[in-house]
Order: C-alpha cells, then sequence, then structure tokens
C-alpha cells in the first residue's frame, strides 16, 4: 500500500458530521493523545525497563498516522506529496547523512 492509497482509505473514517473546525481540534487532540501512547511506551520500555511491545508500537504508530492523514486530507495535500517535501528537506540538511556538526549548526532552517 502507498501513502496515498492508505489516505484514501483512512478518510473514509473521518467523521463528516462536524464542522472544519471541530475537525481540526479532533485532530490535533487525537494526534497529541496518540504520540504520547507512543511516547509512554517508549518512557516504560528506557524508564521503567518494560519490555518492549513492538507490536503496540507499531498500532500507535498507525494511530499517529491516521491523524497525519486526517490533516493532510482535510487540506488536500496527498501524503506522497508530505513525504516528498520532507525527503527534500532532509536531503538539503543532511547532504551525505545525519552529522551532528550539521545539526548543531544549522542556520536559517526552520
Amino acid at each position: 500500500m502507498d501513502f496515498n492509497e492508505y489516505q484514501e482509505l483512512a478518510a473514509r473514517t473521518l467523521n463528516s458530521n462536524i464542522t472544519q473546525n471541530e475537525r481540526l481540534s479532533m485532530l490535533s487532540m487525537g494526534l497529541a493523545g496518540e504520540s504520547g501512547e507512543v511516547v509512554d511506551l517508549l518512557k516504560k520500555h528506557v524508564y521503567h525497563q518494560h519490555h518492549l511491545d513492538v507490536g503496540k508500537l507499531r498500532k500507535e504508530l498507525g494511530d499517529v498516522l491516521w491523524y497525519i492523514a486526517g490533516f493532510a486530507s482535510v487540506y488536500g495535500i496527498p501524503l506522497s506529496a508530505i513525504a516528498e517535501i520532507n525527503i527534500d528537506k532532509l536531503k538539503e540538511r543532511y547532504p551525505n547523512g545525519f552529522s551532528v556538526e550539521r545539526s548543531i549548526n544549522r542556520k536559517g532552517e526552520e
């Protein structure tokens, strides 16, 4: 499955009975909540020595992706375009792969 197919299938489950502002609010809260669940899983693994349930992590990351796809759908932005823009930004920032020096000395970047 590619990003755009995922986005199309995920959009079927967006609530169409709410206003645009309510949808944006719901997506914002949901993204924050699901991101928090990912962070909590990793916190328990790193600091509490819990076994990292990779299956649960995959599901939570999928929930994060659903909310991102929802935002993209609301604004008519294909997920593939978001992925491409992000990769272009990373290539510009780290043309030879990650570098601590380039990370520390970022100039004029958002």
